[in-house]
């Protein structure tokens, strides 16, 4: 059970995540950006560090993205990789900013994560394994995808449509 709601095991919007995907297995492509411990040490602030080296979540509520609307894409605040579009962001009220899909396949890569207690699916950045948070299934929100990836809003940066080149956002 997740502190949000179902588990994403078990319901009916879980065969969307691909089996192939969940898991760091064999397979697994090599993350692009592979940097030691302190390198991203020396590049990211201490709270950035935790949430997306160390698997940490910032509070709910707090973060700068939770209630933003402008256009835009979300790139992972780490590495810089596009991550998530505004027109794929939705307001759930569960105090992290909620996408209903990541802007392309293979721009995020899923894992199992059973700590404290519960089922749940990691999503990590697929370009610099980098936490970004969690996705749920099955919760009602009425979104296409019926799932809701909570992404942690200090593990993205918003560049803004029209900044940087992104005229379609």
């Amino acid at each position: 059970m997740s502190i949000f709601g179902k588990s994403v095991f078990g319901n009916k919007a879980t065969g969307s995540i691909p089996a192939s995907a969940l898991g760091a297995g064999p397979d697994a492509p090599e993350p692009a950006v592979r940097k030691s411990d302190d390198e991203w040490r020396q590049e990211l602030t201490p709270e950035e560090y935790h949430v997306l080296r160390q698997a940490g979540t910032e509070r709910p509520y707090t973060g700068e993205y939770v209630d933003t609307h402008e256009e835009g894409v979300y790139q992972c605040r780490a590495c810089g990789a596009e991550l998530f579009r505004s027109n794929e962001k939705f307001d759930s009220h569960c105090g992290w900013p909620s996408f209903w899909a990541p802007l392309a396949d293979g721009t995020v890569r899923y894992i199992h994560d059973r700590t404290l207690g519960m089922e749940r699916v990691e999503v990590r950045c697929a370009n610099c394994d980098s936490h970004l948070g969690h996705v749920f299934a099955g919760e009602g929100y009425g979104t296409p995808t019926d799932q809701r990836y909570c992404i942690n809003s200090v593990s993205l940066k918003l560049v803004p449509r029209g900044a940087g080149g992104h005229e379609s956002a």
